[in-house]
């Protein structure tokens, strides 16, 4: 007198909270898609030295020794830094720009609680290249200063066309486009630009 049967289990499906979001893929290719980008974006960096030094390689030659210790110089501060954007990046600018646009979203009655999984991992690693590149503005910057084609004065007379160069580059580099982002990644690229300043000004 047993009955083998089959019932369906009704469980609700228990949502983020208001302030997450779920990272889901919503296509059966979309897992191999994100772990390529995942390989692709983290092998550039993995790379970057590498190509680096075969620069190196093909340029030293034709230096002198003062010219070999400031490409040193560079090239290691440029390291340092461009790590430090990425991580400053991670740690607390995505949590802004990424907590802005849920947010905006919901402002214009959109609920923001799911997210493609391709879109977004191609949006970090978009954006944690671009922080770490304007990192390296300082490197740039005193390079410069060190050759002799600038110095304090024409930084500080440059310091309105800076803003603006610095707003351009965040809109063009921000992967979203929102203002809320982009000027989370101008702040920090204008407050290089004035440490340059000040740095070239000693």
């Amino acid at each position: 007198n047993t009955v083998l049967v089959v019932q369906t289990e009704a469980r609700a499906v228990a949502a983020p909270p208001r302030n997450l979001v779920a990272i889901k893929n919503y296509s059966p290719i979309e897992g191999i898609m994100v772990a390529m980008k995942l390989a692709l974006y983290g092998g550039i960096t993995l790379a970057a030295p590498f190509l680096f030094l075969f620069i190196g390689q093909f340029v030293l030659p034709a230096l002198k020794i003062h010219e070999k210790r400031m490409l040193y110089n560079a090239v290691g501060t440029g390291t340092i830094l461009f790590f430090i954007g990425v991580a400053f990046c991670y740690f607390i600018v995505s949590a802004i720009a990424l907590g802005a646009t849920v947010q905006f979203s919901q402002w214009l009655g959109f609920t923001a609680d799911e997210w493609r999984a391709d879109a977004y991992i191609s949006f970090m690693c978009k954006f944690m290249l671009g922080m770490g590149l304007a990192f390296e503005l300082p490197v740039v910057i005193l390079t410069l200063v060190k050759i002799g084609l600038l110095d304090y004065a024409k930084l500080a007379g440059f310091r309105s066309y800076a803003i603006i160069g610095n707003l351009v580059v965040a809109a063009f580099a921000t992967p979203s486009g929102d203002p809320i982002t982009m000027m989370v990644m101008a702040a920090p690229m204008q407050l290089l630009y004035e440490i340059s300043v000040l740095i070239s000004w000693f």
